[in-house]
């Protein structure tokens, strides 16, 4: 019997069940797959608090990395024994198992010098940083960008890619330990945002001038800083909300600032393409594959600690990646 964590009504982690699943046969355009590592993600817990509302009840989770089992009617780009990693959004959710149906078209099939483990604490995460790094601004070398959350999942592999591409980060953190993390990862700066200004202090460090794009997943708690933290005509990119959504405000405010440009990218327009998705999957693939990129996992969960690994999540516990194991 396969196991799964579903829940049957919204609200904190504590609505999370670990429970006993039927998986059956894959049907037309279908996979069978046995996880053998499962990402934790911060989407998540939007999932499971009704931010994203789907039907209930509901599995949970959108990324994992294991083996094809079988396969139905129809599916030519995997085959059974295939060693396969997956994102994407409702067309996934359902991760955090043992083993389950999904549709083939998302497997990505994974080299041979990228670990399972690996694989599902950066499929998400290492395409997020593809497309901000590569896709949503022409970066040039010297450019600034302020990044929230550095020593996050995310943010450990933006720091490292934009070091990459000579990039001047500039990173936020929560304490002492955190900002180590981010140092030690291609941040130039960090600051510790509970103790300092962050817009002030970015002013100090870019002689006034401000940074050319700010990547935000924080949200509500800092959009502000965010935008008085740009130069003019600088970019704002609204990656997430972890603590809470943006209130509402008036475009005009865009202006008032330095006629700064917003966005709210999601992840799905820019792997929709195969082309396009592809060509990201080879970079990531590459860096990791070579050892530009490290992929830091600094929580490891049993799949039946879903709740405390989503409690650790949401207070802000957790460095780097975390995942399930199998």
């Amino acid at each position: 019997m396969a196991k799964a964590v579903r829940f049957y009504e919204v609200g904190g982690p504590e609505v999370l069940r670990y429970e006993d699943v039927e998986v059956g046969d894959p049907g037309p355009g279908q996979v069978r797959l046995r996880h053998v590592a499962v990402g934790l993600n911060y989407a998540d817990t939007y999932f499971r608090n009704g931010t994203y509302a789907v039907p209930l009840p509901s599995g949970m989770g959108v990324e994992a990395a294991g083996v094809v089992v079988a396969v139905g009617e129809g599916v030519s780009n995997v085959k059974p024994g295939d060693r396969v990693t997956y994102t994407g959004f409702v067309n996934t959710l359902g991760a955090y198992s043992t083993e389950r149906l999904v549709p083939a078209a998302p497997l990505i099939r994974l080299p041979e010098n990228i670990a399972f483990e690996t694989a599902a604490a950066m499929t998400m995460r290492g395409l997020t940083s593809a497309y901000l790094l590569r896709r949503i601004h022409d970066f040039k070398a010297g450019d600034s960008i302020l990044l929230h959350a550095a020593a996050g999942g995310v943010g450990l592999i933006v720091s490292q890619w934009a070091k990459l591409l000579g990039l001047n980060v500039i990173g936020t953190v929560s304490s002492g330990a955190k900002a180590e993390v981010a140092y030690a990862h291609g941040c130039s700066h960090v600051i510790n945002y509970s103790e300092e200004d962050v817009a002030k202090r970015v002013r100090e460090l870019t002689d006034g001038r401000g940074v050319d794009v700010v990547f935000d997943s924080v949200g509500k708690d800092t959009f502000m800083a965010s935008l008085d933290s740009l130069k003019r005509r600088g970019l704002m990119v609204c990656v997430g909300t972890a603590s809470g959504p943006i209130p509402a405000f008036d475009p005009v405010l865009l202006a008032m600032k330095g006629s700064l440009f917003l966005t709210r990218p999601a992840l799905a327009d820019y792997i929709a393409e195969p082309a396009e998705k592809q060509a990201l999957l080879d970079e990531l693939f590459g860096h990791v594959g070579n050892g530009d990129i490290r992929i830091e996992i600094n929580q490891h969960y049993a799949l039946e600690d879903a709740v405390q690994a989503h409690r650790d999540l949401e207070s802000r516990k957790t460095t780097g990646s975390s995942i399930f194991v199998i």
